[in-house]
């Protein structure tokens, strides 16, 4: 039973398709949604590490305003920002706090690599399903129209 949805946003378009379903399934089931954005950061000289993106900031704030659309929509939301140097990606930090949370599904978007190159450059939804204890949901982005636009 799903009784609530951990959301995985890293600011990017591909991410964002997922929003929309994840609150769709949140207002349909009465489930809460656990945002989750990982900060990916490097290890490095100073205490803690250093951010890997230098548009940190307007990423978080970004996901911050996702979340927040969520609460306007009615839903019981919160947000989690973790902090990862882990290696491998931040699929494990997102599988993580499912558990944590006691999840029944996790909702990502697909950022379009194929298999090849999502092994060879990390993809978290190629990833998610062999670490989450949880089913996964992932939303790709709409066709393109026959106009060159998306959808």
């Amino acid at each position: 039973m799903i009784t609530r949805i951990v959301l995985a946003l890293d600011g990017s378009p591909e991410a964002g398709c997922a929003l929309p379903v994840a609150k769709e399934l949140a207002l349909a089931l009465g489930a809460p949604v656990t945002v989750v954005h990982v900060r990916e950061m490097m290890i490095a000289p100073v205490v803690g590490g250093v951010t890997r993106r230098i548009d940190g900031p307007a990423i978080e704030a970004s996901v911050k305003s996702d979340a927040e659309s969520l609460l306007a929509a009615g839903i019981d939301a919160d947000l989690r920002i973790v902090a990862s140097t882990y290696a491998g990606g931040p699929a494990h930090e997102i599988a993580d706090v499912a558990r944590e949370v006691d999840a029944g599904l996790i909702v990502a978007g697909v950022h379009g690599h194929g298999v090849i190159k999502g092994l060879l450059v990390g993809s978290v939804a190629h990833r998610l399903p062999y670490v989450a204890g949880c089913p996964v949901l992932t939303v790709p982005l709409p066709p393109a129209s026959s106009d060159g636009e998306g959808g």
